[in-house]
């Protein structure tokens, strides 16, 4: 049993590994051609819908993790860039990690990223639109930003290195522990016990995976080769999902830190559309 987990673990840490690594490097090396000048520009613009496209397509392109992403969201406030635009940035950008989502196309098949990519796009907007309508913006405190540095690094092989260095260190220990959760998950849990109590009977799950994703932190990197095996022992795909959105999308350290610069009032707007945009984007996974 213990040489099966073995070489379980071994195969999957070695294929993420080397997706990891050669993705991260190339999204890196590429950002020196990303003109962030004409990016604000645009986010700032009258045309909304053109506003919104560019904040999802800013988030897929500046790889943060959910605490990550808060100075952005401050420096973009700071920029007077419309409220409405800087919400789409903020729920879009955790869930739409390029090296992520290219490691879930080739994990988890390109027909469930597509449609995951889709759902939280589209739900980042809305959800961006919505709290605007319903006058959120007040609850914005006025918050200084020290220590932010903007990226405009150009084309540079040794920045490409020193980057994906960088997020080896900080998101490379993640996968690791969900490649060896997945390994045990492969090699220990019967796959009659997961189709019994977790298949596709299993709906109620929906709801709480997307609750229970929340406080249990779980990164969008370490969910993936987890999802995997619980797919693949039987799980349904919906409460996988699920877990995987709320998890990435709202992370309790990012929840302490969102509220340093908004109220209360938005910071429980923020969980309650992360858990609904969880919820629904479950349900879709289910039915499909």
């Amino acid at each position: 049993m213990m040489i099966e987990f073995l070489k379980s673990f071994f195969w999957i840490a070695i294929e993420l590994t080397l997706l990891f690594i050669g993705i991260s490097f190339l999204i890196s090396l590429l950002q020196g051609y990303i003109p962030y000048e004409k990016i604000e520009k645009k986010l700032t613009g009258r045309n909304k819908v053109l506003a919104s496209f560019t904040a999802i397509l800013f988030a897929f392109i500046t790889p943060f993790c959910s605490c990550l992403t808060i100075p952005v969201v401050v420096n973009m406030l700071k920029k007077k860039i419309p409220f409405s635009i800087v919400m789409v940035f903020l729920f879009a950008s955790p869930v739409l990690d390029p090296t992520i989502l290219t490691i879930m196309g080739v994990v988890m098949g390109w027909k469930v990223t597509i449609i995951y990519t889709v759902i939280t796009s589209i739900f980042s907007v809305a959800i961006g639109f919505a709290l605007d309508k319903l006058g959120f913006q007040r609850y914005v405190k006025n918050v200084i930003m020290s220590g932010y540095e903007e990226n405009n690094q150009k084309f540079n092989w040794r920045f490409a290195l020193n980057e994906t260095w960088s997020l080896m260190k900080s998101v490379y220990p993640y996968l690791l522990i969900g490649a060896a959760i997945g390994a045990a998950i492969h090699g220990l849990v019967p796959t009659e016990f997961i189709t019994k109590w977790f298949g596709h009977d299993a709906w109620w799950l929906i709801p709480v995976a997307a609750i229970a994703g929340i406080p249990l932190y779980i990164r969008l990197s370490s969910m993936i080769p987890i999802s995997q095996m619980l797919i693949l022992k039987g799980m349904a795909l919906g409460p996988v999902m699920a877990m995987m959105i709320s998890s990435a999308g709202a992370s309790l350290p990012e929840i302490i830190l969102l509220k340093s610069i908004f109220k209360k009032q938005l910071v429980i707007a923020f969980i309650v559309s992360v858990i609904t945009m969880s919820t629904v984007s479950g349900f879709v996974f289910y039915f499909i």
